[in-house]
């Protein structure tokens, strides 16, 4: 998949176009990008997703991004999607008036265009789906989808996370909800008690569930089913909020390593226990509890 960082960088040709911020890729996203790939195979031109870095409520409403702008781009390639285009989204850009971003989507000089039926441009929103009739021939307004009575939106998915709920995540996404990072270095604390983690390291404003859970890591040599927690560790009086993995059956060093972790079943909350004895005996519970969550997952 090709990627541009604004629409005058792509080539001088026709496409079709869907618009929006995509964070997460959940299942209604998936059927906005089916509409797209839909309209392009028509007009045989390519697919172009024109999408915002970050997520535009990530700058107006300061809520957690579901989707790094590489995890966004791979999930867009994983689709089908032949092009991003992917704006950074700055209190400037937010600012222009609806008719600066007309005149850039002109510059895709698009057949179609596809949104979603809440999608709004420009400056106070001012722009909605009936404005886009003066840059493209064809308008397609995607319906909000829902599942078992729920609109499937990234606002909701969020909810979950929250609290800890990634099997409500999972449903509204149409796969396991996922966050990627570098090992880095901690204080080897869990070393020292037996239950060594690889503390990972993933961008400001990642939203991640609260909690522990089961988990599937994957690394460049291998894949391995483990225990995560997210939290801020309240037995050793922790103050920042650590993602730790335990990889079951793993010796070795992962330091400045990426792993890509999936999160299967949410375990328990977060707790504060009486020593390290007894924080101890509920990791050996947890590590039974995540193995058989995982049981048949590869």
């Amino acid at each position: 998949m090709k990627t541009f960082i604004a629409p005058g960088q792509r080539p001088d040709t026709e496409t079709v176009v869907a618009i929006g911020s995509f964070d997460g890729i959940h299942l209604g996203h998936q059927a906005l990008i089916a509409q797209l790939k839909a309209k392009a195979r028509e007009h045989r031109v390519p697919s172009v997703v024109y999408t915002f870095d970050p997520p535009t409520r990530v700058l107006t409403q300061g809520v957690e991004f579901l989707s790094t702008l590489p995890e966004k781009l791979e999930l867009l390639a994983r689709y089908g999607v032949d092009e991003t285009v992917a704006v950074p989204f700055t209190a400037e850009f937010a600012a222009r008036p609806k008719e600066a971003f007309l005149d850039d989507l002109r510059l895709l000089r698009p057949r179609t265009v596809v949104v979603g039926e809440d999608f709004h441009f420009g400056r106070g929103r001012a722009g909605s789906a009936a404005d886009l009739a003066e840059v493209a021939p064809e308008v397609v307004v995607v319906p909000i989808h829902g599942l078992g009575g729920e609109d499937i939106k990234s606002t909701r998915i969020r909810e979950y996370l929250k609290t800890g709920d990634v099997e409500g995540a999972r449903r509204l996404l149409g796969r396991h909800y996922d966050a990627q990072g570098v090992v880095i270095h901690g204080d080897q604390l869990g070393r020292t008690i037996g239950w060594p983690t690889a503390n990972i390291s993933v961008p400001d404003g990642k939203a991640l569930p609260m909690g522990v859970f089961a988990v599937v890591a994957i690394g460049d040599h291998g894949r391995w089913h483990g225990m995560a927690n997210v939290g801020f560790r309240p037995t050793v009086n922790g103050t920042t909020r650590r993602f730790e993995v335990h990889l079951f059956d793993y010796e070795g060093d992962l330091y400045g390593q990426e792993l890509h972790i999936k999160f299967f079943a949410h375990l328990r909350g977060e707790q504060k226990f009486s020593g390290l004895d007894a924080l101890k005996a509920q990791l050996q519970q947890d590590a039974a509890n995540a193995r058989a969550a995982l049981v048949g997952v590869k």
